[in-house]
């Protein structure tokens, strides 16, 4: 299950430690004209070392387009490319060889292959998300000809979160801060707040709020390829996400029927709702109004103080962690559920082509 997609499919591969991480992209359309340099961006906004709220690790994630494109265009045929790793420590992983670590994938990965790459947790590392921001700012600028605009944004670090509707802050301003948070004083106190927890060696986690908008009417396979479904599940399969909920999610729990029913009426000649508590998604097909949800973050598991855990053979023992980590992962995921929101969304945009 190294692919992602039925029709827009990215095939990623790689490790932490290894020589690249990359990957092929295949049912892109052709004749697309790409900003090769949006591309990048997208991979400068997750790489490390980008503020002192990450990981100090230096690299310079620098994608190498290998196929798919000729004259700046989309071929129609697979897009393969490659970012080389260079600032590997993976002398600070020699220890993890016959350790466990606490709410890693070491001992599930041992477990399942009878054998795993130590080194910054391998194939589980989040760095393996680079390939996804590839082809996800690929999909984007397939969609936003379309209309479709994607933009998410830090809305809770630990206790200290956004209490206002995503129209009130300006998305656009999102990258402003390093903690990608749209509100000025809330983004200080979440960086403060991180500051804090890094000192300690501890770590912390939050939730990512993402919209989409502009995306049309009718998106969405019944019964089991539903949008909300399929959008749970490219977010589920990033690094750390615990949690998904779209519209009110779980909110709804707390209300009757009567009061939070969208109602449907005519403006202008279109069926649009007075409210959007359903988050554009009603039945599992896109409704036309603004598809909104939550990804909550757990906490990264190194923490940079000493931890109970069991060796290779069961036998009690200390880990203390070393190399260089995030203390909130929070920050440099905006990027990669943008990046699953935009390949979900042409995935199922080429689809519905394809019917129509």
């Amino acid at each position: 299950m190294n692919t992602f997609g039925n029709i827009y499919r990215l095939s990623s591969f790689g490790e932490s430690h290894g020589a690249a991480i990359g990957g092929v992209i295949d049912g892109c359309p052709a004749g697309v004209e790409l900003d090769l340099g949006r591309i990048q961006h997208e991979l400068d906004r997750r790489k490390p070392g980008q503020s002192r709220l990450t990981t100090p690790r230096k690299e310079d994630d620098e994608v190498q387009f290998l196929s798919g494109l000729y004259e700046g265009k989309t071929t129609g045929t697979p897009i393969g490319f490659a970012i080389w790793n260079k600032n590997q420590h993976s002398s600070d992983y020699e220890e993890m060889k016959t350790i466990y670590r606490p709410s890693h994938a070491d001992y599930t990965y041992q477990i399942k292959y009878g054998i795993r790459d130590p080194r910054g947790g391998g194939r589980s590392s989040a760095r393996e998300t680079i390939s996804r921001c590839v082809a996800g700012a690929i999909a984007r600028q397939v969609l936003e000809p379309l209309g479709i605009k994607i933009r998410a944004y830090t809305s809770q670090i630990g206790p200290i979160r956004l209490e206002k509707p995503y129209q009130a802050y300006d998305l656009d301003r999102v990258d402003e801060h390093p903690t990608r948070c749209p509100d000025p004083e809330k983004a200080e106190e979440m960086a403060r707040l991180i500051m804090e927890i890094k000192g300690k060696g501890d770590t912390i986690g939050g939730i990512i709020t993402c919209v989409a908008q502009g995306v049309p009417a009718g998106l969405g396979e019944p019964v089991f390829g539903k949008l909300h479904a399929a959008l749970g599940h490219a977010m589920l399969t990033i690094n750390a996400a615990k949690g998904f909920e779209y519209g009110d999610g779980f909110e709804f729990a707390n209300h009757l029927g009567s009061e939070r029913n969208d109602i449907f009426f005519n403006h202008d000649g279109r069926v649009e709702t007075r409210t959007n508590y359903s988050g554009g998604i009603q039945g599992g097909i896109s409704n036309g109004q603004d598809i909104y949800f939550r990804v909550a973050f757990k906490p990264v598991a190194t923490l940079l103080m000493p931890q109970e855990t069991v060796d290779i053979n069961g036998q009690p023992t200390m880990l203390k962690a070393r190399g260089r980590h995030d203390p909130c992962v929070i920050p440099r995921a905006v990027p990669i559920v943008e990046a699953m929101t935009a390949m979900t969304l042409l995935d199922y945009w080429l689809a519905r082509k394809t019917q129509a």
